[in-house]
């Protein structure tokens, strides 16, 4: 979508019943917010039963992200995509969805993961040289760096914080059982 169309609200129903036939509902939805290259893909990827949605899957779907343009936008345009991502994240927890993503504004995630700074530049050197997916490369460095900064500011409203997506997936799926 261009960042230019314009928005509007509809009944999503339709939506997020087409993303029940291939995801698990929960009694309660889960957000983990996590950097670029933090191995959110890889772990959504290579789950047995579909609990989790990426985030970078769930957003262009529902047109809240500019799926058809190169991610260099000035900041208030990235603020709008995740003021946007939020309402799309906001409406799928609700409905029982557990999403692991980047994008957030200021939707209060159930956990955040910040591998160890040299695990983490290690996932995006390597995903670089393997099974690139889109996201932060090395040159990104110092933006991730910034985006886990600002993202380990939910720790001060007592998000727990994680070093890795698995340990949050697995400490939340602890509080939670699918319905469907």
């Amino acid at each position: 979508m261009n960042q230019h169309t314009p928005i509007v609200f509809s009944d999503g129903t339709a939506f997020y019943d087409e993303l029940s036939k291939t995801y698990k509902t929960h009694t309660c939805g889960y957000f983990i917010l996590a950097p670029s290259g933090a191995g959110k893909t890889y772990f959504v990827d290579n789950q047995s039963v579909k609990h989790w949605i990426d985030g970078d899957f769930l957003w262009p779907k529902a047109n809240a992200d500019l799926t058809d343009e190169v991610w260099n936008h000035d900041e208030d345009s990235v603020r709008e995509v995740n003021r946007r991502s939020d309402v799309i994240t906001h409406q799928a927890r609700k409905l029982g969805f557990w999403i692991v993503g980047s994008s957030n504004e200021s939707l209060k995630p159930d956990a955040i993961v910040l591998p160890p700074w040299k695990v983490h530049v290690e996932y995006i050197k390597n995903r670089e040289i393997t099974d690139y997916d889109g996201g932060a490369v090395s040159s990104d460095l110092e933006a991730v760096r910034s985006h886990r900064h600002i993202i380990e500011e939910w720790s001060l409203q007592k998000v727990p914080v994680f070093k890795s997506i698995k340990d949050a997936a697995d400490y939340l799926a602890k509080n939670s059982w699918p319905t469907a």
